[in-house]
């Protein structure tokens, strides 16, 4: 993957001193990453991809890429199979010229049940924890002037080049560090999400302040998730596993969780979406084939997780860095 576009684009920008770090430091990401076993079998995949000179992109209703002349026979079996080579596929669905990869998450709902809220218009945007990328397109469709992602998942990373292949003008870019690998954000961005993340961080109070800082004034944060009912001083911290992950360092409650952004440095805090997850929403499929939700919960109970705790509950908040 080149990133020389993305060096020139951050040029008079406050995101130019990446430049003094950023290419050194993804040289050396790049260069640990060739030394995961599982690598050269994901670009053997990529390189499968059957090439599609006329690839459109229609993210009016999701994520999809289209061709005016179609594929052949062959090449749809040689997309078919360098799509599966990249499995487990968690975020989406997307279709990529009639092939439909429905995923473990309907990506989709979420992002319905959220983007009314939001104005991403010629913003700068930054995605903590992008998974594979599925939501940068959808920030990019909704009118974002660039959106950069940053995720350490290499499975991930090689999931959203399979997209970008056939998208490689697109102002979108997937990172493949930590929100601790970048350098210094600097205020640099227009909106910031963080959906999926917080509950991973031992430190959480230190994340927001992370986020903020990415954030010039006036911006916006979007974060999302797992909480609990409650008020502002209930929170759940698991003994081992929740839902069958280990790390899961605490769910707070939505006044609690305000409570935090308040104390971080944000205004403007409002909940937007508080959402039971469904086993519609979240599932095992021919694209995911391992477990998911529907063996995650408590088989006599689904209001509770097989460890005894209550069911996953996710809420999504919007704040302003003033």
């Amino acid at each position: 993957m080149n990133y020389r576009e993305l060096y020139s684009s951050l040029e008079g920008t406050p995101l130019e001193h990446w430049l003094d770090a950023l290419p050194q430091a993804l040289e050396q990401r790049l260069a640990e990453a060739g030394r995961h076993g599982d690598l050269p079998r994901w670009q053997a995949s990529l390189a499968g991809l059957p090439s599609v000179p006329d690839a459109e992109p229609d993210f009016r209703e999701g994520v999809r890429l289209v061709s005016r002349a179609g594929l052949d026979d062959p090449a749809r079996a040689a997309l078919h199979r360098a799509l599966m080579g990249l499995h487990p596929w968690r975020k989406g669905p997307f279709d990529l010229f009639g092939e439909h990869i429905d995923t473990e998450w309907r990506s989709d709902w979420k992002w319905n049940r959220v983007c009314g809220h939001l104005d991403l218009e010629g913003h700068r945007v930054l995605d903590v924890g992008c998974g594979n990328g599925y939501y940068m397109w959808r920030m990019w469709a909704a009118g974002a002037r660039q959106v950069i992602g940053v995720d350490p998942n290499l499975l991930f990373w090689t999931q959203f080049q399979a997209l970008r292949n056939y998208l490689p003008a697109a102002p979108v870019w997937l990172l493949p560090f930590t929100l601790e690998d970048l350098p210094e954000p600097t205020a640099g961005f227009d909106t910031v999400f963080s959906m999926g993340v917080l509950y991973h961080r031992r430190s959480p109070i230190d994340h927001l302040l992370q986020l903020r800082a990415c954030l010039r004034q006036g911006a916006t944060l979007v974060l999302e998730t797992l909480v609990i009912e409650g008020g502002a001083e209930h929170c759940l911290v698991p003994d081992d596993r929740y839902a069958q992950m280990r790390n899961v360092w605490f769910l707070p409650s939505v006044p609690l969780l305000e409570r935090f952004l308040r104390r971080a440095g944000f205004s403007d805090v409002r909940c937007v979406d508080l959402n039971r997850t469904t086993v519609e929403e979240q599932r095992s499929t021919p694209w995911m084939r391992f477990q998911s939700l529907p063996e995650f919960l408590d088989p006599e109970d689904p209001t509770r997780t097989c460890e005894g705790y209550p069911a996953p509950l996710r809420a999504t908040l919007v704040a302003r860095r003033p």
